[in-house]
């Protein structure tokens, strides 16, 4: 039999023995995820490299309609929608090709004309309006087909204004031995001796009563028989003669920025801009790596505060119209440099911060969200830092400076 000593002998070199195998076993796991680490990470470049090929151009949402989607990469599909009073024209979906270009036609949205059916009787005048129509009716009709008759053969109901600039010859006949008169599109019978047609139907008053359809995007003008619209300072009377479209100073030249400002065009107006990158600070400086970039220059051994601070910032100016409908995503942020396992997004600052919210669209990708509508003018900062991190440890920051300018108008 084995002594005691020789039995603790054998059981110290079992130890031993058990020790050395678990170290080889631990080594070996280690390289084994290291391994299907890099392979993960080898697969995922290359399934981009393969996928992420957009096809350009980029799609834009028609006028007057939505896009849904937001991938422009080989074999995935873009859909287009109109909104109510519109027809799509062109392709309704359109898929990115193995060739990088686009299936179909570029779709647009077609009003639709609702007086094609010619609802308007007794001679009224059918204005076309988005999703509806109006009935301009002539004098001694009302409704809204003009199918109701407000002047009886016995007694019509006239009214005496005297104004001779808005004066036209009735149209007038012998009926039963009694006169009945009407006059053109847009004036009324008025006087009883001279049965003038001189009160002119002012559309644009109706139109601000609520009772005719909208006329125009912005200013009516009334005129004799008609009217006709004009637009704010900073826009362009539309083709249409009714809707109004931003001039964009900064692209015409008609802006009053220095050589050293930028011209930013937002809806009726510019601003001139000159973003700086923020003053040296508690051993962090920064330097302009072009006209909206900012980088951290490298950082001193000891300073904390240096190597917490964003590695880099961008500047984003934004034009928005007044009293837009929310939720509306405004901005995204995301890397294409990605070491970490993990991102972070949040708000970090700015004037009207609490109008905005942030969201998660995908694993790299943030979402700055207007939650509550925002009635112009007005000039809104939001400071938005994305985090990258690896278990739970900082590895860096970028930090995106937006400045939104909202109009004054909703168009």
């Amino acid at each position: 039999c084995l002594s005691k000593r020789q039995v603790l002998n054998t059981i110290r070199q079992m130890q031993k023995l058990l020790s050395a195998q678990e170290a080889v076993y631990l080594q070996g796991t280690r390289n084994i995820k290291k391994k299907l680490t890099l392979l993960q990470s080898t697969v995922i470049r290359q399934a981009a490299k393969l996928n992420g090929i957009p096809c350009p151009p980029r799609l834009d949402a028609p006028s007057n309609g939505k896009r849904l989607g937001n991938k422009f990469s080989t074999g995935h599909e873009v859909h287009f929608l109109c909104d109510a009073g519109f027809q799509l024209v062109g392709s309704e979906t359109r898929i990115c090709l193995d060739d990088q270009t686009w299936s179909g036609q570029q779709p647009f949205c077609k009003n639709v004309n609702e007086c094609a059916s010619n609802p308007c009787l007794n001679g009224g005048t059918c204005v076309n309006d988005i999703n509806r129509y109006a009935c301009l009716c002539p004098s001694g009709w009302s409704g809204i087909n003009c199918h109701k008759s407000i002047y009886s053969l016995c007694s019509p109901d006239w009214v005496t204004v005297n104004n001779s600039s808005f004066s036209r010859q009735p149209r007038c006949a012998d009926v039963q031995g009694s006169q009945h008169c009407s006059c053109d599109t847009g004036f009324q019978i008025t006087g009883r001796e001279s049965s003038l047609c001189q009160v002119d139907i002012d559309e644009c008053e109706l139109f601000h009563l609520g009772k005719l359809a909208r006329l125009c995007m912005d200013i009516c003008i009334n005129i004799p028989g008609s009217y006709h619209c004009s637009c704010p300072a900073g826009y362009n009377l539309n083709s249409d003669q009714r809707n109004c479209d931003d001039t964009d100073e900064c692209e015409k030249s008609l802006h009053n920025c220095t050589g050293d400002e930028i011209c930013m065009n937002y809806f009726g107006g510019f601003q001139c801009v000159k973003p700086e990158c923020p003053k040296p600070h508690l051993n962090t400086s920064y330097v302009k790596t072009s006209i909206f970039q900012c980088e951290k220059n490298p950082c001193p051994m000891a300073s904390k505060a240096c190597k917490t601070a964003a590695n880099s910032i961008s500047f984003h100016y934004l034009p928005l119209r007044s009293n837009m409908s929310v939720p509306r995503v405004l901005f995204k942020v995301s890397t294409t440099r990605f070491r970490g396992d993990s991102l972070r997004f949040s708000i970090i600052g700015g004037r009207g911060r609490n109008l905005f919210a942030i969201q998660r669209s995908d694993r790299q990708t943030g979402e700055l969200i207007l939650a509550s509508p925002v009635l112009g003018p007005a000039t809104l900062e939001v400071d938005l830092e994305m985090s990258e991190l690896s278990r739970k440890v900082l590895l860096g920051k970028h930090v995106s400076k937006l400045t939104i300018f909202v109009s004054q108008y909703d168009f």
